[in-house]
């Protein structure tokens, strides 16, 4: 690859999410820019964005961090492709999917319809699979992303089941529409909770944490900008654009708090206990978000702010941590805490820029992070008591676990020789660390941001106004001890060492990861056996079919009420009789399908259904279709019998094969024909009784078959209206005759 075209790929994402940062700061400034198109009118889906507070807040959030990580990522990727000894072209492999992700985060944090919420979180899933797994030669790498798919695509399936909730319920799956309908009820109950499941997952949250540790596999620009401040925060972007409909149910509001507080101890616990360095950044951002799914939970004006300030303070903090943690490993080669100390010395740009982002994460003062802190510490004081004291525990936990990882890192004697880093590694996190700063001190746009956040999640005007106060107010209290038990923490670590490895140990051999594994496997083994025994016959693979079909079709009947659903129409002339006589004609035959020992007579059974069902197609007013079936039963009729005269004797069974006795494998192929018919039977009769109330596509083919220049609708459906389709079954069509052909000529089918 040509010197002016190696690094065009990284360059093109950055301006890109700059530009996507530019037009959302312009949007939200100029006031909420929307966009509402059609998408699929008979379900009442449309294509609906709005850029309000909290789209915005997302929005800069994704394009602003992207932008950062993004040159940080143009400098990192050919070093890491170096490495591993991997050609610089494979990082077309890599910045595709990281747009493509930034992308989809803008258009989720804007999303204002639920199945295109569902659509975009999915989007997220696939995109970070790929890039969790770039490193596809590492066996990690690809168990990782299988991981991160299967937790978060999986469970986003409830976002979709939510919706199909409401939609029944509430006629319409658009969040303004739904907040704005009263509602509530074990309907509502159940979607709010699907919703959360959903966010919860995607934010790593205890239990369905375990993925985010093992996607710390992916490379280092990958977990800065996706496990920081993108896919996590997907899940509580979701949280606070759902959140008038979670509050709904008191139920849902107590278990989002329940896990919050979990997720941070936790977390936090595992933090403390890790040695690597992304590994405790992951632990760390799974209790980074406990905070932001707590102060959901606590809910109001108070939780709603604060939650905001904190997505915005984490990403900025956890981002530059993030890239710490790859400036060092490249620059020592080393990824442990152990291993490493005193960089301070060789790199003090980095430690200084470092330790601001620290400081931040931990809320000490002249950062963004203190704010953070004091909104998180007013709404624990509007909840109850054990609320305020844990959310105490929680910032010393922070405090404790975020200045280990940068002490562990740059104070203390040298334990790594370091190498000279470009610096491009180090501006992107200065850059940060100086965000990080002024924020400490200008405070009030990113208040401003912050509010306009709350107000879109809590339906009403919020405005915050944090600011230092320098009395004995309880927020001061609360951040002076959550300080002062931090740093005994830092002091005495032998109080509690034992304990939080234990903890890890514990999660190791029996927590929710090794419950994940075991499902896979125990999933796995069920298909092997379901799959050796429909490969078995012909009969066993339809059998496959059958069963469940009519299984389901059978639970949607017991499912959905059916009373008058079903109508037996009149006989009212001659024709009704013809037609009757004519389908027993076609079941006697199908029978005789069933029982036929010989070949030929199965092909004059199948002829005979074939012709019966031309003459009641013919009775009801639909000659052309008549005449094609005619032609084409003939048609095979006639290959059959061709085919069967070519073939020996023994093959095609000519002069009787015994009956076989009525077996149970005999029982049971009736017993699945018999589920298969009913299940058809009842879909049909139940059609043909209550047609859809949602009007058909039927008379619009009618009324534009003239423009299409032809007078028979089936025909302009298969060559206009269904042209492509028709072409495609037409080339499989001709791919087989070949086929059939060529092993005739070679004599193969003898």
């Amino acid at each position: 690859m040509s010197g002016s075209w190696r690094h065009a790929p990284a360059w093109t994402a950055v301006g890109a999410a700059i530009a996507a940062f530019v037009a959302s700061l312009a949007g939200w400034s100029s006031g909420s820019p929307a966009i509402d198109l059609p998408w699929a009118p008979t379900l009442g889906l449309r294509l609906s964005f709005a850029l309000d507070g909290l789209g915005a807040l997302y929005g800069l959030l994704a394009s602003g961090i992207g932008a950062v990580v993004f040159a940080y990522g143009a400098r990192y990727l050919p070093l890491h492709l170096a490495h591993e000894q991997r050609a610089l072209s494979e990082q077309w492999r890599f910045w595709p999917w990281m747009a493509l992700f930034m992308v989809s985060m803008l258009g989720l944090a804007v999303a204002q319809d639920l199945v295109l919420l569902f659509v975009l979180f999915d989007v997220t899933a696939v995109c970070s699979y790929f890039l969790i797994g770039f490193d596809r030669d590492r066996r990690e790498a690809r168990g990782a992303a299988l991981m991160a798919l299967v937790v978060t695509g999986v469970s986003a399936v409830a976002v979709l089941i939510a919706a199909v909730l409401l939609y029944a319920e509430q006629g319409t799956v658009s969040i303004p529409a739904l907040v704005a309908q009263p509602g509530g009820g074990p309907a509502m109950t159940v979607a709010a909770a699907l919703l959360a499941l959903g966010a919860l997952a995607k934010s790593a949250q205890v239990p369905l944490h375990f993925w985010l540790p093992r996607a710390m596999a992916a490379p280092t620009p990958v977990s800065a900008y996706l496990h920081s401040a993108a896919m996590v925060a997907a899940g509580v972007l979701v949280i606070g654009r759902v959140h008038p409909l979670l509050a709904r149910s008191q139920a849902v509001l107590d278990g989002l708090l329940l896990v919050g507080l979990a997720s941070i101890l936790i977390g936090g616990a595992l933090a403390l206990a890790k040695d690597e360095f992304k590994q405790v950044l992951a632990h760390s951002t799974i209790s980074q978000y406990g905070y932001v799914v707590t102060l959901y939970g606590i809910g109001g004006p108070a939780g709603a702010g604060a939650a905001a300030l904190y997505v915005i303070t984490h990403g900025i903090a956890k981002s530059a941590l993030f890239m710490t943690a790859g400036t060092v490993t490249m620059a020592t080669g080393e990824d442990r805490l152990s291993r490493v100390g005193g960089l301070r010395r060789d790199m003090p740009l980095l430690a200084a820029s470092s330790g601001v982002a620290a400081a931040t994460l931990a809320a000490l003062p002249l950062t963004l992070g203190f704010f953070k802190d004091e909104l998180f510490f007013k709404a624990a004081l509007e909840a109850a008591w054990p609320v305020t004291l844990a959310a105490v525990g929680a910032a010393a936990l922070t405090f404790a676990y975020i200045g280990r990882f940068w002490i562990a890192l740059f104070l203390g004697a040298p334990r790594a020789a370091t190498q000279p880093v470009p610096r491009l590694l180090v501006l992107p996190i200065a850059l940060l660390a100086a965000v990080a700063l002024v924020g400490g001190v200008f405070v009030e746009p990113f208040a401003r941001l912050a509010g306009d956040a709350a107000s879109a999640t809590h339906r009403s005007a919020i405005a915050l106004a944090p600011a230092y106060h320098f009395d004995a107010r309880p927020e001061n209290v609360m951040a002076l001890a959550a300080w002062a038990l931090g740093g005994l923490a830092l002091m005495f670590p032998r109080g509690w060492a034992v304990a939080v490895r234990a903890l890890a140990k514990a999660g190791d051999r029996l927590g929710p990861r090794r419950v994940y594994a075991a499902s896979l496997t125990g999933l796995d083994r069920l298909s092997g056996v379901l799959h050796r025994i429909e490969v078995r016959d012909l009969r066993n693979s339809v059998a496959a079919v059958l069963v469940p079909g009519g299984v389901l079709a059978a639970l949607g009947f017991a499912a959905t009420p059916t009373i008058g659903a079903y109508e037996a129409g009149r006989i009212a002339s001659g024709n009704d009789l013809m037609i009757i006589a004519l389908l027993a004609l076609v079941a006697i035959a199908a029978l005789a399908v069933g029982a036929a020992r010989e070949h030929l007579h199965l092909v004059l059974a199948l002829s005979v259904v074939g012709f019966a069902l031309a003459g009641v197609y013919e009775f009801v007013g639909a000659p052309d279709v008549a005449l094609v079936a005619v032609v084409v039963d003939t048609v095979t009729s006639l290959v059959f019998v061709a085919a069967l005269a070519r073939l020996p004797r023994d093959v095609t069974g000519a002069g009787g094969a015994p009956a076989a006795p009525w077996s149970g494998r005999r029982w049971r192929d009736v017993l699945v024909g018999a589920i298969g018919g009913l299940a058809a039977f009842g879909a049909v009769w139940g059609f043909l009784s209550r047609p859809s109330l949602y009007p058909g596509i039927a008379a619009e083919h009618i009324r534009l078959t003239p423009h299409a220049h032809g007078q028979d609708v089936v025909t302009v459906i298969l060559a206009d209206f269904r042209g492509l389709d028709t072409l495609a079954e037409i080339t499989v069509l001709a791919v087989a005759v070949v086929g059939v052909a060529t092993l005739l000529r070679r004599g193969r089918l003898w």
